[in-house]
């Protein structure tokens, strides 16, 4: 017979459904009757959940109706995030992958007391009478959705206004998918909050784009196959392109785990992503505004997850000033100096004026610029009429780029640390079983 709980322990239990749910008046009622040592919290909306949880009270688990409208990716990872077990109650009406999008268990329906007090007792924490608060900061579980053993390289192109961020971020894919290793497995995918590359590529048609594939994610794992369907290919440059957001206020439909599991599957299905993003990186940590980190969670979220970060200057005094800004805000988001790249776009042809501008860069930076790499400096073009007929941009501003990030990405990934593959030892005869002591004598 199996015992389900202690005595001073009890699960605490968030539940969201329709209030007319069979299943969840029944498990009202079993916490009211005592016939389950469950303390049933009830919710109807997902963001009574996010309350729930944002209280801080130790929660041991979530059941979910799973054809609730408001059961995504982004809440589960509430829960997970909280370190509550995510339980599904599945009635077959809407067919997922719940374990994909980081349920714990599924438990069909109706769900019958045994089986709930089982999925509890498998994978629910009990919560000791006096428990009363979850520290947050250790959460207990993750959900990571999207995993590869060799996933594609993100590449987050950034920098101040008037920089020119978006031709640098094109002439760097361009430049990528002119190797033939590459060849069809390089996207530029607009993430910036003012999206321009759909103007600049002339593309006649504005889905589907970031936004259809972000709500794809919510409640799923498109394939490979299915995310290169939402691009659209530029023959002339040979890279595939990701349209951005229609509105700069399309913002408040992505969500930030969808968006994460978003350039995970990019990466499943492209070697290189090159990310145009707006140099906004202001999040709840800074300013105190949880409405601002929404808003600037393209930026944040791919230039955290990127190997390599391009910020882009003009060579004038205004733009090394935005220049210095940006690196100092990405410095300052996490990310390594040897993992930022900047770039000095319409630099002079001179050498001395060259010089001059990196000695300017390295003071300005201050104690960042002693660990930055020399600035990639890109000369003048005329590109309008390239630009006008989408054809392919000069050479002289796709291949530098090109060179160096390669260069950079391949030492990045020789310098991450491997696991050592497991080898067979000997063991000695007499040995399996037993336990030998510092002294070299069997013990008990």
């Amino acid at each position: 017979m199996t015992t389900h709980g202690s005595a001073g322990e009890r699960w605490v239990v968030v539940g969201l459904a329709s209030p007319r749910s069979p299943w969840f008046q029944e498990l009202g009622r079993w916490s009211a009757a005592a016939a389950v040592p469950v303390d049933f919290l009830r919710c109807v909306s997902p963001e009574e959940v996010r309350a729930r949880f944002a209280a801080g009270r130790a929660i041991s688990a979530m059941v979910v109706d799973g054809a609730h409208h408001g059961v995504d990716r982004d809440l589960i990872d509430v829960a997970a995030h909280a370190g509550a077990a995510v339980l599904v109650v599945d009635d077959g009406r809407v067919p997922r992958d719940w374990r994909t999008l980081g349920a714990t268990a599924v438990l069909d329906a109706p769900v019958e007391r045994e089986a709930l007090l089982d999925a509890l007792a498998s994978h629910a924490r009990p919560v000791q009478r006096g428990d009363q608060l979850l520290d947050l900061a250790h959460p207990h579980g993750s959900s990571d959705s999207v995993a590869a053993s060799e996933p594609g390289r993100l590449v987050a192109v950034t920098g101040g206004g008037g920089a020119g961020t978006s031709t640098v971020a094109m002439a760097l894919a361009q430049g990528l998918a002119t190797d033939p290793r590459h060849r069809g497995l390089v996207l530029l995918a607009d993430l910036a909050l003012r999206a321009d590359q759909a103007l600049l590529h002339d593309a006649g048609d504005v889905v589907p784009g970031l936004q259809e594939l972000v709500d794809a994610h919510r409640n799923g794992v498109p394939t490979p196959t299915e995310v290169r369907r939402s691009t659209f290919a530029v023959d002339g440059r040979g890279y595939d392109l990701l349209l951005g957001l229609r509105r700069h206020r399309d913002w408040v439909t992505l969500r930030p785990r969808a968006l994460q599991a978003t350039l995970g599957s990019l990466r499943l299905a492209y070697r290189f992503v090159i990310a145009d993003v707006t140099a906004d990186l202001e999040g709840e940590a800074e300013i105190g505004s949880t409405d601002v980190e929404d808003r600037n969670v393209c930026a944040r979220t791919a230039i955290a997850g990127a190997e390599l970060v391009v910020v882009v200057g003009a060579p004038s005094i205004v733009g090394i000033h935005r220049l210095v800004q940006v690196l100092h805000e990405v410095h300052d988001h996490g990310v390594a100096p040897q993992r930022i790249l900047p770039v000095l776009n319409g630099a002079p042809r001179r050498g001395r004026a060259r010089a001059e501008l990196h000695t300017s860069l390295a003071q300005l930076c201050g104690q960042l610029g002693s660990e930055l790499p020399t600035a990639l400096t890109l000369p003048r073009r005329r590109i309008d009429d390239a630009m006008r007929v989408v054809a392919a941009l000069p050479t002289a501003l796709t291949l530098p780029l090109a060179r160096a990030v390669s260069a950079m990405t391949d030492h990045e990934r020789a310098a991450e640390p491997t696991e050592p593959t497991p080898e067979p030892v000997l063991v000695a005869p007499g040995s399996l079983g037993h336990w030998h002591g510092d002294d070299g004598e069997e013990s008990a």
